[in-house]
This record gives C-alpha cells, sequence and structure tokens, in this order.
C-alpha cells in the first residue's frame, strides 16, 4: 500500500512538468562514448518515453570515439589542433564510415518493440538525412583543418513537418556543402546550431563528465550565461567540461531558453533531469530560473494543481476554477522553469488596515527549501505597500510555523468585521496575527 501511495504522489508531482512540456521542442545531444558504455539501449527508452509525452525530440550524436576505432584499423594516426581534429582524406573516410555505423545502431536502437520494455507497442520513426549545410573551417593559426567543417545552415523548413507529424529527427556529425563535399563537425556545434535554428525550447547535452562543479568543488547545479563565462575565466574546469561549457553559453546566447548538461554515467539521468525540481545536472539559461511574482490568469490551472491535494485532505477550503479566476489578482505564485512550485492570496479588508493571507501552499517536493517564507515575505511585503498594518491568517494545521516567523494568537473577535461574518466555526480555525 504505501508503494502505491508513494507512486501516486510521484506521478502527481511530474503532471506539471507533462503540461509544461508538452508540444516543446528539445534537442537532445551525446558523444561516441555514450554508445562505446552500451547505454543507447536504454537511452533509446527514456527519449521514448519524451516522444510519448507529447514533446518532439532531435537527435543529435557524435562519433569521436569510433572514428579512433576506425583510424587505429587503418594504421592511421589521429592528429589535432586547439583540441580540433584535423581530417584528411583517410581521417574523412573513417568519419563517414563511424557515422554510418552509429546511425543504423540508433535506428535499430528506437526500432524495439518487444512485450515487457518500455517501447512495447511503440511505432516510432527516426528520420535523418542531408539536414546539415556546412562548411570548411579552413586554416587556423597556419594550420589546415582540411575537411574539418562547421554547421552553417539547418534545414528547419524541412524538420519542423517531420517533428509535426510525429516523427524523431536524427542529425549526425557530418555536413555537407552545396557543392557536394562532406565534411566532419563536431557533435556539440551542430547540436547548438539545430538548437538555435529550431528555436528549441531546451539543449540537452547527455557528456562523459560529471556535474560542474566551482573551484571550491561546490556542484553548479543552475547558472546564467555571465556565470558560465566566470567559471571559464575561473580556468579550473576539465577541457572536455569547458568545451561543452562554451557551446552551451553560445546556445543560449543563440536564443535557446534552457541548455542543460547531464552525465549519462546515471540510470536515466535524462528523465531525472527534467522531471525533478533540482535534477542531476547542470542548467543554463539568460536569466534567473525561479520567479516570485503575482499571478495572472494563464496560472490558475498550475494554481489548481498545487493546492488539489490540500483540498482533498481537508487542510485548505475548497475553491473551485471558477473562484481563482474572479481572484486571481489576489494571488501571488513562486515558479521555477515555468512550473509554479507555491502560491498565496492576499485578501484586503482597508477599513482596519488588515489584510489576510491565505491558501499559502508548496509544493511538497520542494518544502524544505525555504519557498514558504520567500512567499510570506513576498505577501507581508505586498501587504506593506498597500498601506496595511496587519497580517493575519486562519489555519487549522500549521500555526507553528506562523507563530515562528512572529505571528501571535489571536481570537475570532480581532479580526476584521465582515471577515468575522464569513469565519466558518465547524472548522475552528486558529487565528493568527502579524503586526507589520
Amino acid at each position: 500500500m504505501e508503494n502505491l501511495v508513494e507512486f501516486v504522489s510521484w506521478l502527481r508531482s511530474v503532471a506539471p512538468y507533462i503540461h509544461a512540456f508538452r508540444g516543446k521542442t528539445f534537442v537532445v545531444a551525446f558523444p561516441g562514448e555514450l554508445v562505446m558504455t552500451g547505454a543507447l539501449p536504454v537511452l533509446a527508452h527514456d527519449l521514448s518515453l519524451l516522444h510519448a509525452l507529447g514533446i518532439k525530440v532531435v537527435i543529435v550524436h557524435g562519433s569521436r570515439p569510433q572514428v579512433e576505432e576506425q583510424l587505429a584499423l587503418r594504421n592511421v594516426e589521429a592528429r589535432y589542433h586547439n583540441g580540433l581534429r584535423i581530417t584528411d582524406a583517410a581521417a574523412m573516410e573513417c568519419a563517414k564510415e563511424a557515422a554510418g555505423e552509429l546511425r543504423l545502431d540508433i535506428e535499430a536502437a528506437f526500432s524495439q518493440g518487444l512485450p515487457n520494455t518500455p517501447m512495447a507497442g511503440s511505432a516510432i520513426r527516426i528520420i535523418s538525412g542531408n539536414f546539415v549545410t556546412a562548411r570548411p573551417i579552413g586554416v587556423i593559426d597556419g594550420v589546415d583543418l582540411e575537411f574539418t567543417g562547421i554547421a552553417r545552415k539547418i534545414a528547419y523548413e524541412t524538420i519542423h513537418p517531420i517533428l509535426a507529424a510525429g516523427g524523431l529527427v536524427l542529425l549526425g556529425p557530418l555536413g555537407f556543402s552545396p557543392t557536394g563535399e562532406a565534411f566532419n563537425l563536431a557533435m556539440e556545434d551542430v547540436a547548438v546550431a539545430a538548437a538555435t535554428s529550431l528555436r528549441a525550447d531546451k539543449l540537452i547535452f547527455i557528456t562523459e563528465t560529471p556535474m560542474i562543479a566551482d573551484r571550491d568543488g561546490r556542484e553548479v547545479r543552475e547558472l546564467t550565461a555571465a556565470k558560465g563565462d566566470a567559471l571559464l575565466a575561473g580556468g579550473h574546469l576539465p577541457a572536455d567540461t569547458a568545451f561543452y561549457l562554451r557551446h552551451c553559453i553560445k546556445a543560449s546566447r543563440g536564443g535557446v531558453p534552457r541548455v542543460h548538461i547531464v552525465p549519462f554515467e546515471m540510470d536515466g539521468s535524462v528523465l531525472l533531469e527534467l522531471f525533478t525540481h533540482d535534477g542531476v545536472g547542470t542548467m543554463l539559461s539568460t536569466e534567473n530560473l525561479e520567479t516570485l511574482r503575482e499571478a495572472t490568469i494563464e496560472d490558475v490551472g498550475g494554481i489548481l494543481k498545487l493546492i488539489e491535494p490540500l483540498e482533498a485532505d481537508g487542510t485548505l477550503v475548497k475553491r473551485g476554477r471558477e473562484l481563482i479566476e474572479r481572484e486571481i489578482d489576489y494571488f501571488s505564485v513562486i515558479e521555477h522553469d515555468g512550473v509554479i512550485f507555491g502560491c498565496a492570496a492576499l485578501y484586503p479588508f482597508p477599513a482596519e488596515k488588515m489584510a489576510e493571507m491565505a491558501c499559502l501552499t508548496v509544493n511538497p517536493e520542494v518544502q524544505s527549501q525555504g519557498d514558504g517564507e520567500r512567499i510570506l515575505k513576498h505577501m507581508e511585503n505586498r501587504a506593506r505597500a498597500a498601506g496595511f498594518e496587519k497580517l493575519f491568517v486562519l489555519t487549522t494545521r500549521t500555526a507553528h510555523w506562523f507563530l515562528k516567523r512572529g505571528f501571535a494568537q489571536a481570537s475570532v473577535d480581532d479580526l476584521p468585521r465582515d471577515r468575522q461574518h464569513m469565519y466558518n466555526w465547524q472548522r475552528k480555525s486558529l487565528v493568527l496575527i502579524k503586526q507589520l
């Protein structure tokens, strides 16, 4: 029975993300190292789940270790300059061989449909093609990189209809010029170009690197592009991590709202990153991810989902959608990455210069992170700005929390006259008042 309760609680906690992500476009990129570890089938299951939830998925794969294998088989020495492969004619043949094999492996992974697997009954079509136009990088510091190129254009006008029709799109680390030449590209470059061209909502790098840490070894879970620049300037990041971060910053400044770096060593890391509050990787955005603001009519659905479990167990008085819509101007919400995690309402009683704070709710998943206190401070400031001198709450179960934060117990007679008339004697809520 306990497992059933936990399952229901978990399903309710992920519902806001499912609603927020449906119809959005995610570009998911992973290096050849992921395939080498045997993690491709599991990743295919997880990305198929995203597809089943209505998310449009574009996949970008790398092939560095596979190209190294091909070079070794042909006794050709790998050459690099500033971290980029020098792709001569022999290396280009190896890149083509590796990309072709990987494309077949990925298509096979998404063709699984065995019973008792996460892809049972699925019929996902994964489409690849000459969607990437490229040009040669040319000569850098006097070194000709030959067939090493960079992405010039992504065929977004072709890709969008495929996604709209329910297909997945696969992009490899090869691009083609209008003259018919093929170029070897960095997976990270293709991923950034695809995410910016498609106006993707998220770019997710599933990497062989651990979570980004600052100079003192503290994990960095969220940052802006400016903070990313500061981390790079610090010079302490490993080369591979810095390479990913530079591309994340480029994507962010190119208009991609959220860019993630997720280590693939953890099973289900993409799902954990997307469907839990803190995630398991590093998320980069152009602005602060968490906002505390006054509510709008678009927030009604999120508020209802937040308060319904507490209404069901009697903690909160039941409010219907129509009532919340009428009173939405009284509400404030706290949201993280577009999902509402907390709310409260402020009802004015101007004759007595008092205001009632009601419906203070924080998602159980994040109750230990201080969001309740932040909402309380916000509502106190909102009341002060409106000229109120006292803030009161009526509660049946959380009196101790409010008493610790400066509220004092009072009686029904201390309430504004109009509120006294609306007092529910059956609930017998405690009256707590705070001087502002």
